[in-house]
């Protein structure tokens, strides 16, 4: 596997400075990302297909073991804040379980079985998208819920970092990305963590532009959960809507923090009125303001 090649030119990596090492981890890094970046069609169709199945309802399912989990994890709890995706609709299978985030729980990557019986517990279908994660492309953990997964007729989108490995054949996208050997050899958690984290950054992204979750450049389907996207929700809702942060205050406080109902009030649109427009067209923003014959922003 390339992800355990050694590299001769770092073979006395030990006795560089730290800013030659500083230099050549970041020279690294940024090739795996342009290995993201040339496969942007293949990466664009896994997230049309993934936001087609998740229009209406279904999970997003990320699952992962040791540096591979940990960064889908990372990627897949941002969505509430971020955008507002429900928590029911997100889900994840880590070796190990919960504890296995904090430290090393040896075996369970190893562990085929229960990657299974967790994907069959949570009686994944069609609907739902599994986000599985493996910088080998061979962990038996992460491959056994891929398998489970597109037997369960679950869109499967495979992240690996070698090529024509198990974990890529399993899914219905297979995204090979960040594959070449490492600074530190076998040492996974740098060139190949940055590319995974890379393309699922871009993958739930994308997702949630697609599912409307983002007006322009701006997220609108924020959750208010701090005081700092409450401020960011206000100044959002004054700006689409056309109005001083007091009003919009006001009204983001009438719409339940809702900031895409907020703006439509702003607008002067009854709120039964704005809430219907925003269910019919599925919480796209532009797309309800069209139908009630206002303009945001």
């Amino acid at each position: 596997m390339t992800t355990e090649g050694i590299e001769a030119r770092y073979a006395d990596l030990d006795s560089w400075p730290a800013s030659r090492l500083v230099e050549a981890l970041l020279e690294a890094k940024l090739a795996a990302l342009e290995t993201v970046r040339i496969q942007a069609g293949a990466v664009g169709a896994a997230i049309e297909a993934a936001a087609e199945r998740l229009a209406h309802e279904g999970r997003l399912i990320y699952a992962g073991a040791g540096t591979s989990g940990r960064v889908a994890v990372q990627d897949g709890v941002e969505l509430l804040p971020t955008f507002g995706w429900p928590r029911e609709r997100v889900a994840f299978l880590m070796a190990g379980g919960e504890q296995a985030l904090m430290r090393a729980v040896e075996g369970a990557e190893d562990d085929a079985e229960a990657g299974r019986a967790e994907l069959l517990a949570l009686q994944a279908g069609p609907s739902d998208v599994v986000l599985a994660v493996a910088a080998s492309g061979r962990t038996p953990y992460t491959v056994a819920v891929a398998q489970a997964a597109h037997a369960a007729g679950a869109l499967v989108i495979g992240i690996a970092c070698n090529p024509a490995t198990p974990l890529l054949s399993a899914a219905d996208h297979g995204l090979c990305v960040g594959g070449s050997a490492e600074l530190i050899a076998g040492s996974t958690r740098l060139s190949a963590g940055t590319a995974q984290k890379a393309v699922l950054n871009a993958i739930s992204t994308g997702v949630m532009v697609r599912l409307g979750r983002v007006y322009g450049n701006l997220m609108v389907g924020l959750q208010v959960t701090n005081d700092k996207l409450r401020r960011r929700a206000v100044s959002l809702v004054a700006r689409l809507g056309r109005t001083d942060e007091d009003t919009a205050a006001v009204h983001l406080s009438a719409a339940g923090d809702d900031v895409r109902l907020a703006v439509l009030l702003s607008l002067g649109v009854a709120q039964v009125d704005a809430a219907a427009a925003l269910d019919a067209a599925a919480g796209r923003l532009g797309e309800a303001a069209g139908a009630l014959g206002v303009q945001v922003g």
